[in-house]
């Protein structure tokens, strides 16, 4: 069985790679997806199905080049955190962002049961405004 570490280092290496299914491969039915308030995507989204309906197509429709550059894994056992920067140019307005980003994930049983977003929602937003 994989370790947790190497579960959510997987989803990175699907994210990176366009890869939507191998990014929610690990995701526990149950899990609970949570975007900052303030973020386009915000709220809590269950399962694979929310997830990839209210976060990833939509993030997809609206952005263009949206990515999460990874920088540093912490391995906290069942807590996993992930650090980098998102980036993208917004389809609207035509502005880019970049921001920083922090992503905390809850594991258990070798699946992904809780993620958890922290990022500068401003910088997002500017983008976002004509």
């Amino acid at each position: 069985m994989k370790s947790n570490l190497q579960i959510v280092a997987d989803h990175y290496a699907a994210s990176a790679r366009g890869d939507l299914a191998g990014m929610l491969a690990d995701l526990s039915p149950q899990a609970a997806w949570t975007e900052m308030a303030g973020f386009p995507c915000a709220g809590t989204w269950i399962g694979a199905t929310q997830v990839s309906a209210h976060v990833f197509a939509v993030l997809g429709r609206d952005w263009e080049d949206y990515t999460f550059v990874l920088e540093r894994l912490i391995d906290g056992g069942e807590e996993v955190v992930g650090i980098g920067s998102y980036s993208g140019t917004y389809r609207k307005t035509g502005k880019s962002m970049r921001a920083r980003a922090t992503h905390v994930w809850r594991l258990a049983g070798g699946r992904i049961v809780a993620f958890e977003q922290f990022t500068d929602t401003l910088l997002v937003a500017r983008a976002m405004q004509a």
